[in-house]
């Protein structure tokens, strides 16, 4: 059914494109008077003589256009008087007067420096490499498009400095976490940036699941269509994000979609591959576990039983299954299209995009994620270009198959190697063997089932309107519609028959629903005079935000096909109906002072109010100033044949504040409880706690040499976080739990960012460019005054990182008992947390990425490393206990090893319990990945001319390629205990055209 779904999708979406498509270059070719206009046709060169494709032309004072083919070769419909403007990255733009020619080929000059003038977005306003005073990073579409990737967070791994990125796990449409900077809050969830899309701010809190994906939550992002993006900055410093006031002291994330130009044409780009596990443990077979397993026996000097070692006694000693293979062993199918029509005429220009994603799974089940995505972006300006209107509309839907509520790495590792079969030949899951030894199968609930259905709607409608030069009004009104529907189905036959008259069918019910809008009116003023440039901007922001949450379970259905329908269920229970709404304002104002283009001064400033916190306290002042000296342009260091060709010194300083924290927590709060009639008080009030602060400075070095071939930008940062808001602890003779509150602790992450980049080649058949970063943070509880009277005493430690683990000190086998020994610091008989001394920091010591891309001819070569230094956990070593065990416990045979004696007894198990929780299994778990490749080929020019295309391109794109570690887990990635993987091993081939 679904595989029927998937293609009338698919069919559907072309059907639309192409007719739209159709529609466009009909439309298109009407709406150019032939009686005014004349075609003119030339070709496009270097200084070189070398054809140069994808030059945009442009008739001057209007919005019509094209570019050049392959070869070079261009035509567009002008006035016999018009100016034609022919601007391409990386050389300088040229206009040249038409004077009734019908034929004009152009030469274009080289200028490295014009990379400087890329428009690069900083939110409310846009900036330049040149002219900006804040830190702001940027990837491209080029960079991220070809990545087999569900949400574009992942593909950000690697790519900025200061950007830390995580995956949540191994399953579909996990939320990553995303730290910019650092961790400037005590609380797990006031750590996550502010999210914009088109100017629309998108909430960055993980959805609740009841599935698997509920340990980390839903990632908001997973709608959106990467393909369909064209930038991604994130705003780091304070000078970037204090306009955006409280929302940004975590950073910014602006994501901005493709806009459509007026040369009507089509694009489509289609991929398929597969997916496998990037990396395997090696574990013990039949023969030595039972070897293992029998020798912790006798050194017990006890007989097995069917008790305690039905792997010995009950189950069958020649039988051996790689549990590995069985459940992670498969070959997930990945598949992408994505289609585009762009067109207009005249004064208006558009774009309609649509995709459709399809993932499998390597897991022994049939589920799978599928992802459908619609975009649409209208450009509209006036006769007299005083007007410019300017929509945008992204929607994705997506329906996420999974198994329920099923950890795979509990039963992988839980599972001898001759453990006997999990499912009977009729697909059923087999019980008798399992429950001679007095257990469950233990993957019972294999058969729970559970699918997520979510849709997202995010669009913006932007005004403005030009009063005189200089001086201009503009509005942003954006609006976001999101719901998620989540159904967990238990049927009887995942568990087992024994308990099956007491057990009914069962269904689990979530739904997630939010509407947000927001309007931002401003008014811009941008002026010279003589050497002094102005640029003035002043706004507010309105925000409203409603949310409900719907959740029950159901239980008594008569069938298993009836599970979900809510009408044929027996009883309804657990149920609760949570609505908030949040409410935001603000006043900002920016002023940019710009003198002789060499210096810069930014000051800007944002009153923010939100709803969050008590009458008196929801008023907050935020600022910053940044400035900046662009000395390469003093006459001493601006003369012919100069090395040096850009340098800049920029410092920034300001406050930002955060008000991430649950809506109504100030009120005192009450529950019904599950019988009649009743409430009782879940939250206390506390009108005092305000806005958390987040101070932030910079100093940084901007410097590009031989003509801007090579650049290099180092910044040092220092942000301190202080009242820090938190769940204050109380005690239980007050029957809450805690109390939302203030503490007077500060938080300070302190590093250096560096970014290298270098245009090592550059020839007329060869080029090869470089991007290096690499991020040196410190993070640290500058201050926590009473913290050890406090509930976070045995958590954080003032001068440490908040990543650190309290430890007891590892001092080695003890020689009484073989097992291992950790010390009992204050000698009282017992271990506990006074005994845990030994501090070990899991923070990133440095993290980075170097990414290549070479292009020769028709060929194009991209590929990414990515590397972090750091320290994890491996804990697979329970030697002689029956379990799943990797081969390492082969080490337990020999004499004079560092693992215990082997045994199964209560006092083995106590010693490798503290053991666990000690410096013993803390091991090196930095790596070196092969994170991306992308190979492409681009199709020559008589192939592209007998097909009709533009454009045309075959690429092989890889993910997760290779990974160079010390690490014996699954994937240093997620180095918590070596169970866990971070993503899939992909190889995908597609195709990439142009009509």
């Amino acid at each position: 059914m679904k595989n029927n779904y998937s293609r009338l999708v698919i069919i559907a979406l072309i059907t639309i494109i192409v007719f739209l498509y159709a529609l466009t270059v009909k439309g298109y070719a009407a709406g150019l008077p032939a009686t005014l206009q004349e075609t003119v046709t030339g070709v496009v060169t270097d200084e070189q003589g070398m054809p140069l494709p994808g030059v945009t032309i442009t008739v001057k004072g209007t919005n019509r256009g094209t570019s050049t083919n392959l070869d070079g070769e261009y035509k567009i419909a002008v006035e016999p008087q018009g100016i034609l403007v022919f601007s391409y990255l990386g050389f300088k733009i040229i206009e040249v007067p038409v004077d009734g020619r019908r034929e004009i080929n152009v030469r274009l000059v080289e200028d490295i420096t014009a990379l400087d003038e890329v428009q690069i977005n900083a939110g409310y306003y846009n900036t330049t490499r040149r002219e900006s005073t804040g830190n702001i990073s940027r990837v491209t579409a080029e960079e991220i498009e070809h990545q087999p990737v569900i949400s574009p967070l992942q593909a950000l791994q690697g790519r900025m400095a200061g950007v830390e990125i995580i995956p949540g796990g191994d399953q579909p449409g996990m939320a990553a976490t995303i730290k910019i900077r650092g961790r400037n809050s005590l609380r797990e969830e006031g750590n996550l940036p502010l999210y914009i899309i088109d100017g629309v701010p998108v909430n960055s809190t993980p959805i609740e699941s009841n599935s698997l994906l509920g340990n980390t939550g839903i990632d908001p992002f997973n709608t959106l269509n990467l393909s369909n993006i064209q930038s991604i900055e994130v705003l780091k410093d304070a000078d970037a994000t204090a306009i955006y006031g409280s929302r940004g002291a975590n950073g910014v994330v602006l994501i901005t979609t493709k806009k459509g130009f007026g040369r009507a044409g089509f694009e489509a780009q289609i991929y398929t591959g597969t997916s496998t596990l990037p990396n395997r443990i090696e574990m013990l077979k039949t023969g030595p576990y039972l070897e293992i397993r029998r020798q912790a026996f006798e050194n017990d000097g006890i007989e097995p039983t069917e008790y305690d070692a039905y792997d010995l006694v009950l189950w069958d000693q020649n039988r051996y299954t790689d549990w590995q293979d069985f459940f992670l062993g498969g070959t997930a199918t990945v598949q992408d299209i994505n289609l585009a029509s762009n067109g207009g005429s005249g004064n208006t220009t558009y774009r309609l995009s649509g995709s459709y994603h399809k993932q499998g799974t390597i897991y022994p089940w049939e589920y799978d994620y599928q992802k459908f995505t619609g975009g649409i972006n209208l450009d509209h300006f006036s006769q007299n270009k005083k007007w410019r209107l300017n929509f945008s509309l992204n929607y994705g839907l997506d329906d996420n198959s999974s198994v329920g509520d099923f950890d795979i790495a509990t039963a992988l590792f839980s599972l001898p190697p001759n453990a006997p079969k999990l499912f009977n030949e009729d697909g059923s899951l087999h019980w008798v063997e399992w429950s001679e030894a007095g257990i469950d199968n233990p993957i019972s609930g294999f058969f729970n089932s559970n699918n997520i259905q979510s849709n997202n709607l995010v669009s913006t409608l932007n005004l403005t309107y030009d009063i005189s030069p200089g001086l201009s009004l503009r509005t942003n009104f954006g609006y976001r519609y999101f719901q998620s529907k989540e159904l967990l189905k238990r049927p009887k036959r995942s568990f087992n028959p024994a308990y099956w008259d007491i057990r009914d069918h069962s269904s689990s019910h979530l739904t997630n629903y939010t509407t947000s809008w927001i309007i931002e009116p401003q008014i811009n003023y941008d002026k010279s005079f003589g050497k002094i440039s102005l640029n003035t901007i002043l706004g507010g922001s309105i925000q409203e935000r409603n949310s409900s949450q719907t959740a029950f379970t159901t239980e008594g259905y008569v069938a298993e096909s009836l599970i979900g329908n809510i009408s044929a269920a027996k009883s309804i229970s657990y149920g609760r109906n949570n609505q908030a709404q949040y409410r935001y304002a603000a006043a900002f104002g920016r002023l940019a002072l710009n003198w002789n283009k060499k210096y810069l001064v930014n000051l800007t400033g944002r009153r923010d109010g939100s709803s969050r916190f008590g009458p008196g306290k929801r008023l907050a002042n935020f600022w910053a100033v940044g400035g900046a000296w662009v000395f390469s342009e003093e006459p001493l260091l601006n003369g012919e044949n100069k090395i040096l060709s850009f340098g800049k010194l920029r410092a920034s300083y300001g406050t930002s504040g955060s008000d991430q924290i649950g809506d109504y927590q100030y009120l005192d709060a009450y529950e019904a409880t599950q019988g009649p009639g009743g409430l009782y008080p879940t939250q206390l009030f506390n009108p005092n706690y305000s806005w958390e602060v987040n101070k932030k400075l910079e100093a940084a070095v901007d410097l590009g040499f031989l003509n801007d071939r090579i650049n290099l930008s180092v910044s040092w940062y220092r942000n301190r976080s202080s009242n820090q808001l938190v769940g204050y602890s109380l005690p239980s003779i007050t029957g809450f739990g805690s109390v939302q509150a203030n503490l007077p602790a500060t938080v300070q992450n302190q590093g250096v960012e560096l970014e290298f980049s270098t245009y090592n080649f550059q020839t007329k058949d060869f080029s090869w460019e470089t991007f290096f970063n690499i991020t040196i943070p410190e993070n640290k509880l500058v201050s926590y005054p009473g913290i050890e009277q406090s509930s976070y005493a045995n958590v954080y430690k003032v001068g440490q990182p908040l990543a650190i683990s309290l430890l007891y000190k590892y001092e080695g086998l003890d020689p009484e008992t073989g097992f291992y020994k950790v010390a009992d610091i204050n000698n009282d008989g017992r271990l506990d947390y006074n005994d845990r001394v030994a501090i070990q920091d899991f923070g990133r010591k440095f993290y980075g990425g170097i990414n290549n891309n070479f292009n020769y001819n028709n060929f194009s070569l991209q590929f990414l490393w990515e590397f972090t230094k750091q320290k994890g956990i491996f804990d697979l070593f329970e030697y002689g206990y029956l379990a799943n065990q990797g081969s390492v416990d082969l080490e337990t045979l020999e004499e004079g090893g560092q693992y215990q004696r082997i045994s199964q007894s209560y006092e083995a198990s106590d010693a490798y319990y503290y053991a666990l929780f000690s410096t013993f299994p803390v091991v090196d778990a930095s790596y070196l990945r092969l994170k991306s490749l992308s190979l492409g080929f681009q199709f020559p020019s008589s192939v592209m001319k007998s097909m009709g295309l533009k454009d045309g391109k075959v690429f092989l794109a890889g993910q997760n390629l290779y990974t160079l570690t010390s690490y014996k887990g699954m994937d240093p990635e997620l180095p918590e205990n070596g169970r866990y993987f971070g993503g899939l091993r992909t190889i995908t081939g597609g195709l990439q055209v142009q009509f």
